[in-house]
């Protein structure tokens, strides 16, 4: 592979993950808003989400193939969620996996992006934190 192709190659990697951290901090945002109607937590989740403003280039749309990609079929436990819990645990390792992809990605081009990278994953792990433990306290009874 020419040093060119691995550019592409590596464009291509970065707007895939790009596009999965982005989807999976929404999917937990609005849960925590729109069924937890948690206004922290969904706010800490939107300014992680808007973070990633700057990472995103027009540019590498021209590198994305979805008619090639040799995994964008899911697999039996992708379809399968039973709980809200699941989607949440689902997308935070989601979120947190496409950030660390992307940190590594951007060593190779931009350490700045990197480092924001690796904050918005930090990010995810608190608010992971954060909102595990409020489903764990014990509900006031009125």
């Amino acid at each position: 592979m020419t040093k060119s192709e691995t550019s592409e190659k590596i464009e291509r990697l970065i707007d895939a993950n790009l596009n999965r951290l982005k989807e999976g901090i929404r999917v937990i945002e609005d849960i925590n808003r729109y069924i937890y109607d948690d206004k922290s937590l969904t706010s800490s989740l939107k300014a992680l989400r808007h973070k990633l403003q700057i990472a995103y280039n027009q540019n590498r749309l021209q590198y994305r193939d979805i008619e090639n990609d040799v995994q964008k079929e899911s697999i039996s436990s992708e379809l399968s969620r039973s709980s809200i819990n699941d989607l949440m645990i689902a997308n935070f390792s989601r979120a947190q996996e496409s950030a660390r992809v992307l940190e590594e990605s951007f060593k190779l081009i931009d350490h700045t992006l990197s480092e924001l990278c690796k904050e918005v994953r930090y990010g995810l792990y608190a608010v992971e934190k954060s909102f595990f433990m409020k489903q764990e306290k014990p509900k006031k009874k009125p």
